[in-house]
């Protein structure tokens, strides 16, 4: 029996489909490859993208407790690793004091992320403005939004007013200690102008004192109190008529001082009027080796100084929002070599 064998005879359409397909679905495969690159580097709408991580830091001392209102886009220090700086320099504001940061930010401070990384960069010291809380809705909307602007903050659950300087000062260092591993944390306020340069060779100098207290010295009457108290006693102090204390605009604290001060419990803190003079006290219950540099107090810019200010007629420069903008804008602030 002969078998028939069948061939299937295709179309010349056939031929012909046979690429046109191929060719579709290869030009499919490349709109698909590029609609999805497109889709992943394209940023979201209406979010704000960010190719470098938030800088600015909210730490709450109670997150558990009413009323502390959290501002979105900033990180907490709960958990945060420490960041190894040469020194951390918090800048300590207030709610009126816009136009402080804004002439700071056209002046040595830059307004910019970039600007600001290569600045910690180049001098090993890491810049924040400091900053409380408030019940006014408005001025912590108006802070929301500068920090979304400048991301250049820390903020503090602790009321912002000038009676609470001191405690202030006090959760400023113990959360600077927290985020950054410095060998000193700096205090300085919004209406000097600063060297930041000339400031990283001064805490770059080898010290022998591990317990180091450095600033523009000044002596001031000691409050013969009998509860007076910081860790210890200071039945040593009663009698005295004057001790050793920094001038407020700007002092700094070695390591090891602020360890020591993040180690004691609050209510082992004796607080006054006036927070340079607290921070005084405490430094004298330590112990502490005191520094006096007078180039971080000078009236005027020179080639030594690291900070200028109208000292003794104000505390700081007498009218910074113009004062910063015109000490900038000469050769001797900004134009002198830094001394090494």
């Amino acid at each position: 029996m002969n078998r028939k064998v069948f061939y299937h005879r295709q179309s010349w359409r056939s031929y012909l489909r046979r690429p046109a397909i191929s060719l579709f679905c290869f030009a499919v495969g490349i709109v698909g490859i590029v609609f999805g690159l497109f889709a992943m580097w394209r940023p979201t709408s209406g979010h704000k993208c960010k190719e470098f991580e938030v800088r600015t830091v909210s730490v709450l001392s109670d997150v558990s407790g009413g009323g502390v209102e959290q501002i979105a886009g900033v990180l907490s220090v709960t958990g945060a690793k420490r960041h190894k700086v040469m020194g951390f320099v918090g800048i300590q504001t207030g709610f009126g004091s816009f136009g402080r940061r804004r002439s700071l930010r056209k002046t040595w401070m830059p307004s910019d992320h970039d600007g600001l990384q290569r600045l910690e960069e180049a001098t090993g010291l890491a810049f924040r403005f400091v900053i409380g809380k408030t019940s006014d809705a408005k001025k912590m909307s108006d802070l929301r939004k500068e920090v979304e602007e400048y991301d250049d903050f820390m903020l503090l659950d602790i009321e912002e007013m000038y009676s609470n300087l001191p405690h202030k000062t006090l959760a400023f260092f113990r959360s600077a200690y927290g985020l950054y591993d410095a060998d000193f944390y700096v205090k300085a306020d919004d209406d000097i102008y600063l060297r930041p340069d000339r400031l990283s060779v001064l805490l770059a100098k080898e010290r022998s004192h591990p317990l180091t207290y450095l600033g523009c010295m000044k002596k001031g009457p000691v409050f013969t109190d009998p509860k007076l108290k910081w860790y210890e006693p200071l039945s040593y102090l009663l009698g005295s008529e004057y001790f050793l204390h920094a001038y407020g605009p700007i002092y700094a604290l070695s390591a090891d001082v602020v360890a020591s001060m993040v180690a004691v419990k609050n209510d082992s803190f004796r607080m006054f009027s006036n927070e340079d003079v607290t921070i005084g006290v405490w430094m004298l219950a330590m112990n502490v080796n005191h520094e006096n540099n007078m180039a971080l107090c000078e009236k005027s810019c020179s080639t030594s100084s690291i900070a200028v200010w109208d000292i003794p007629t104000c505390s700081g420069l007498c009218h910074p929002e113009e004062q910063l903008l015109t000490l900038h804008q000469m050769e001797s602030c900004t134009g002198t070599p830094t001394q090494r």
